[in-house]
């Protein structure tokens, strides 16, 4: 038994060598792909929302309760249309007396011309009647402009964006209490990181998408880049002039892409295939790595400026132990 054991021995060794010979020497299941072509593109990345290009406040001058509203949310106005009305209270009081002085005024200036044509009066009280006539005429315009305040008219063309007050209640001075859009169409204001800054010029094409617009692309341009940026969220802020706005509505939130650079027929792979400026490629069913010159990369593909045949066929997913010449067995994608 023991000379069959030795006799057995070698053979045994000589199988279980051959075994994991062939085993490590298998061939490795990969997923390969061909090396395609499209557009590559290097842009920056920014979110930002939908805003009016131009707002105007619409603000009370005086102190009064509010007694109408005219224009809602969500509603377009023209120029000159009235939108709310305060209660008038003294300021009609101030009116009508302010007219009783002017007509008492004029009266008076009226006997005294009569009176001074018949030289029984100087011609200074001529002129003292007729400063007084000014005077009361100028009081009746700042009582009527007092009162015309009382009406909130529309400056300009435009949309209703905000209201914040009700009827019943009292405006002070200066209370905004409409937020009206007009004159320009929308635009989108997005921030993008200092790092980022330097790559973002006017004119530049802008690729954008809204989440309540699912499945649509926007096309813009930069219009404006803001000289200071903020120190807390270490931004800028960039304005994007729209192409198209229908569908969009102020405060609508956005991404964008900003474009640096753009080649429509550029050699891809996939960026999972790019390992240390390399890649592998499958060559008569074997593992060869190439180095490759890399151009612009993005998160789902990978241009290649040189180093690549075009009809390669590269190693989606590089396995960790994968070893020049190793044989491949391949699946499709």
């Amino acid at each position: 038994m023991s000379k069959k054991w030795w006799i057995a021995l070698p053979v045994v060794l000589a199988v279980g060598l051959g075994i994991g010979y062939a085993w490590k020497h298998r061939p490795l299941d990969v997923t390969v792909t061909p090396v395609t072509r499209g557009p590559a593109i290097d842009a920056v990345y920014a979110a930002g929302s939908i805003e009016p290009t131009v707002t105007i406040p619409i603000a009370s001058k005086v102190t009064g309760r509010l007694v109408a509203l005219l224009a809602d949310e969500g509603d377009t106005v023209r120029k000159g249309q009235v939108l709310a009305k305060l209660d008038a209270g003294d300021l009609q009081s101030s009116v009508d007396e302010a007219l009783a002085r002017e007509k008492l005024a004029r009266a008076q200036y009226e006997r005294t011309r009569e009176l001074v044509a018949q030289h029984f009066l100087a011609q200074v009280e001529l002129d003292r009647a007729k400063s007084d006539l000014d005077a009361a005429q100028a009081t009746v315009k700042r009582a009527q402009s007092l009162r015309d305040y009382l009406s909130l008219t529309a400056p300009a063309d435009g949309m209703v964006l905000r209201r914040d007050g009700e009827v019943g209640q009292v405006l002070t001075a200066g209370q905004v209490l409409m937020s009206l859009a007009c004159c320009a169409p929308l635009r989108a204001t997005v921030d993008v990181d200092e790092e980022d800054i330097g790559r973002v010029r006017k004119g530049q094409l802008v690729v954008l998408r809204a989440d309540a617009l699912p499945g649509q692309t926007l096309k813009g341009t930069v219009s404006e880049i803001t000289p200071k940026g903020d120190p807390v969220s270490r931004s800028y802020r960039v304005r994007i002039q729209l192409d198209r706005t229908q569908g969009l509505l102020a405060g609508m939130t956005v991404e964008a892409n900003l474009v640096v650079t753009q080649r429509d027929n550029a050699l891809l792979v996939p960026s999972t295939a790019v390992v240390k400026d390399s890649v592998w490629i499958m060559q008569d069913g074997r593992a060869h790595q190439q180095a490759v010159k890399i151009g612009i990369a993005g998160t789902s593909k990978t241009e290649i400026l040189s180093g690549l045949p075009a009809d390669a066929k590269v190693v989606t997913v590089p396995p960790a132990d994968l070893t020049e010449g190793r044989a491949l067995r391949a699946g499709q994608p």
